[in-house]
């Protein structure tokens, strides 16, 4: 597997804390090339997902260590984001929400458990799940995306390595091959930060294909802290003319940007 590969460098820990750096920046920069690669299978698969979600179908990410971390804050993200309910985009992660914190041991190797996790969701043929590891061998991951992709739901990946177990399991494998980790096999860093750009893709190009984004702006973020209610203050400003104080009391008085746009 490339993602086991050793790394292009050695004797790391004799390098000067600058050097070190500077290799790892080096070796970032490759990860937006190996996504920009993968794009038409990213296409695809967002084109796939869009209309299962206009009829009411859930996207889920299902992961490891990780995989699982970042399909989880992704997911957690967009109901603040693009003020959507929280059980529209729904992340899990092999061993629960302890391992959001600190590693459970062996949770990915539990080939069954993935399933049964999503099974607790009561998932329908119009939802989608998408299966995040970069070794695409994780037999939590992999087992899950064979089983829902055998009971009708949408199946996709997000592997970096290329023809793996995983991708062969999913309809829509994305395969963002970013070469050996600069410490080699950790995942965690090139591999990592390809799935966190793809899941980013993904969530937010359906919730602009979704109507959740109008123009440019999130107008349907919610309003949870002075922050926020300052910048839909400023975007009611900007379309409708007002003044601060009153841009500020319309948009407390309706909830959200988007009220008071309809």
């Amino acid at each position: 597997m490339i993602t086991e590969e050793p790394s292009h460098y050695d004797h790391l820990e004799q390098m000067p804390v600058g050097e070190l750096l500077q290799h790892i920046n080096e070796e970032d920069a490759l990860v937006a090339e190996a996504v920009n690669r993968a794009l038409p299978q990213i296409e695809a698969l967002v084109e796939a997902i869009e209309p299962r979600m206009r009829r009411g179908g859930r996207l889920f990410y299902i992961g490891a260590g990780t995989s699982g971390r970042l399909g989880v804050l992704d997911a957690s993200e967009l109901p603040p984001t693009f003020g959507v309910s929280p059980d529209w985009v729904i992340g899990i992660i092999a061993g629960g929400d302890k391992a959001l914190r600190q590693a459970v041991e062996g949770a990915e190797d539990h080939a069954e458990q993935g399933w049964r996790d999503l099974l607790a969701y009561h998932p329908t043929a119009d939802d989608t799940l998408l299966g995040v590891a970069a070794s695409g061998t994780t037999p939590y991951v992999v087992e899950a995306i064979r089983q829902a992709r055998e009971n009708g739901l949408l199946t996709g990946c997000i592997t970096s390595n290329p023809d793996t177990p995983l991708a062969q399991a999913a309809e829509h494998p994305i395969e963002t091959i970013v070469g050996p980790e600069f410490v080699t096999g950790s995942s965690r860093m090139k591999s990592g930060t390809a799935q966190k750009m793809v899941l980013n893709m993904i969530s937010t190009t359906l919730m602009i294909r979704l109507g959740r984004v109008q123009g440019n702006r999130m107008v349907n973020m919610q309003l949870t802290n002075n922050k926020l209610i300052d910048r839909g203050t400023r975007m009611l400003q900007d379309s409708l003319g007002l003044s601060y104080d009153e841009a500020r009391q319309r948009l407390l008085e309706a909830g959200s940007v988007s009220s008071c746009l309809d």
